[in-house]
């Protein structure tokens, strides 16, 4: 069987303006898986990550985004190296390749909380969504998976949403983000 070819959902890669304080960057060429596991199971084990948190182990995100649910984000290999790890013949263990599915965008820079607040009613403080936090919201009227994933000590976003949404949320957030422009 082959592997498809990727083709992003959105026609540019980034949106990054000189003296901005917001990038957005197109990163839904990132390997998604999304697993699926009941308590006892090696699944659970291996991700070992809380609901409503993340954490890197080697290259991935495991990011714990609901009840008994997670995802593993990152290039192939680290994910599969994840991935490798799960009995998924032993007990109720779902895992599905999200690649092709889900859009995958990096919100960054000292004003992408305030570029959010635009766009999304949760508080982003980092009291309320600290480094690592995971959440869901509707972001922009799109419903989304929100990690807070600081990149090189610098405040930062990943913002999923089913493909299907991805240019219109991209340009809803190159959007908000205009106005933080220097």
């Amino acid at each position: 069987m082959n592997t498809p070819v990727f083709r992003s959902p959105v026609t540019m890669p980034s949106a990054t303006t000189p003296g901005s304080n917001v990038t957005l960057l197109d990163e839904s060429s990132s390997t998604k898986f999304v697993v699926r596991a009941a308590a006892g199971t090696s699944a659970r084990a291996v991700l070992a990550q809380s609901f409503g948190a993340s954490r890197r182990v080697g290259g991935a995100l495991i990011v714990g985004i609901r009840p008994d649910e997670w995802f593993v984000l990152g290039s192939a290999a680290d994910v599969a190296e994840r991935i490798d790890q799960i009995d998924s013949s032993a007990g109720h263990v779902s895992i599905v390749d999200w690649t092709h599915g889900r859009a995958q965008f990096r919100l960054g820079g000292p004003d992408a909380k305030n570029a959010l607040e635009k766009v999304c009613s949760l508080d982003w403080s980092d009291a309320m969504m600290p480094n690592g936090a995971a959440t869901s919201a509707s972001v922009a009227k799109v419903a989304c998976d929100i990690v807070r994933d600081d990149a090189d000590a610098s405040l930062s976003y990943l913002v999923l949403c089913d493909r299907s949404f991805g240019q219109y949320l991209f340009e809803a957030l190159l959007d908000a983000a205009t106005e933080f422009q220097s």
